[in-house]
């Protein structure tokens, strides 16, 4: 929560820890370094005089390789109850000022409430880059403590049948990430509230919300540590790129919304399926197939040699269209398509995430 009186940021979280180890987690190196810098970034040191007077300071790393080193002194030190200390960046011009913090850590019958206001700051911008931070900095911490780890704050809406909340399910365990799935349908008032477009899935880590699966996918890679889901040169990320894209615009509609689905809810003549517009889809997904198994050629993947987002979001397609005949003859028809789904069927992440019976 932001004051734009003041310029000061005030957080409050819960977390299912006790008191003490909340404490220390935030003045004691070995806990510190595994959590006080915003998602995608690392502690490589940090160093922690803990008492009044003491100073600390610690660097924070980002994946490129750059550093930023904050420290300051404890004006305050009552564990397992309170802290006060100064906060400065070191060698950052424009924000090398002091400022300073405040935590009380209230005891909870569950858990600990964290009361922190960060407050002195010169303008609203760097308010707000500090109320980020801190919130993505807190998201860890809670990862940390809470026995659920990454689920306690990371979260995806949406309806374990749809492909594109597969595709984001794949993802996530394809990083190792703990989530909490919560199913919602699509325009539901809960769903519009984290999606004003009312489709799925949306994702939320802590106070992030996020909708568009490719969104959702590019921030969980950036943020989580783990396999990248984006190859790793500049031609081979266009490529991936090229190909989220194309199957969202091209391979979707004829696959899913004029094939699948026509069978999945029926609205022809007495409850039947509507022949006309499976077989003009049945039309278009040859064509697609053929262009898609060119594509592939002798590799097992869209792009380059190993998994990238372009293959998490066909595969939950290709595996909807194998459920029904004339896909299922198509599909048989195309080599290279079959070798490369038969590769990642196979993965954990596929497997885990199939879609519930019926």
């Amino acid at each position: 929560m932001a004051d734009d009186a003041g310029f000061n940021v005030t957080l409050i979280r819960f977390i299912r820890a006790p008191r003490e180890r909340v404490f220390d987690a935030f003045v004691t190196a070995p806990l510190a370094s595994r959590w006080m810098c915003p998602r995608g970034m690392s502690v490589p040191q940090a160093a922690f005089d803990a008492r009044a007077g003491g100073r600390f300071r610690i660097t924070m790393q980002a994946r490129d390789g750059s550093k930023r080193v904050a420290g300051g002194t404890y004006r305050e030190f009552e564990r397992p109850k309170r802290l006060a200390y100064g906060w400065r960046w070191d060698g950052r011009p424009g924000m090398d000022i002091e400022t300073t913090i405040a935590i009380d850590f209230i005891e909870r019958a569950a858990g600990t409430e964290i009361r922190m206001t960060h407050a002195g700051f010169p303008d609203a911008a760097m308010r707000d880059l500090h109320e980020e931070g801190w919130g993505s900095s807190l998201n860890q911490l809670t990862d940390l403590l809470d026995e659920r780890g990454q689920a306690a704050t990371v979260a995806l809406f949406g309806d374990p049948r749809s492909s594109y909340t597969r595709t984001a399910r794949m993802g996530l365990a394809e990083k190792g990430i703990r989530y909490t799935l919560q199913p919602l349908a699509p325009h539901s008032p809960e769903l519009v509230a984290l999606n004003p477009f009312g489709r799925i899935p949306a994702f939320r880590d802590g106070r992030v919300t996020l909708f568009e699966t490719s969104a959702i996918l590019r921030y969980v890679d950036e943020a989580f540590a783990g396999p990248s889901l984006v190859p790793g040169t500049v031609r081979d990320r266009a490529h991936c790129e090229q190909w989220v894209s194309a199957i969202n615009a091209y391979v979707d509609g004829p696959m899913i919304r004029r094939y699948v689905l026509p069978y999945v809810f029926p609205k022809g003549e007495g409850g039947r399926p509507d022949r006309a517009i499976i077989d003009a889809a049945v039309k278009e997904i040859a064509e697609l197939l053929a262009i898609l198994d060119a594509a592939y050629g002798g590799r097992d993947f869209l792009v380059g040699r190993v998994l990238s987002m372009a293959d998490l979001f066909l595969a939950p397609i290709l595996w909807y269209v194998e459920q029904f005949p004339e896909g299922r003859a198509l599909l048989a028809k195309h080599s290279n398509v079959m070798r490369a789904q038969g590769v990642i069927r196979a993965r954990p992440s596929f497997r885990e995430t199939a879609p519930p019976a019926g």
